[in-house]
């Protein structure tokens, strides 16, 4: 079975709405907050906005909600 790469992310930003995604291959994702996870649909935008991108672009982190979440999971999600 080929080995997949996973999907990284070199940009994030959080709307009101949801979280839009720059991938390193230079698409742009939005997703519904509703669709990233229960606690970051019921979380307040000032809570929202504090996400971390992690080094590798691999994943996400809410300090304030204590909320990780992978980029390809989240691209699964959508689907």
């Amino acid at each position: 079975m080929p080995m997949v790469e996973p999907i990284t992310a070199k940009k994030i930003e959080t709307t009101s709405s949801g979280l839009v995604l720059v991938l390193a291959d230079q698409r742009v994702v939005q997703i519904p907050w509703e669709k990233c996870s229960p606690r970051l649909a019921s979380a307040t935008e000032s809570q929202r906005v504090h996400a971390e991108l992690s080094p590798g672009g691999y994943g996400i982190h809410w300090p304030l909600l204590d909320e990780d979440l992978s980029i390809n999971g989240l691209l699964r999600a959508q689907d």
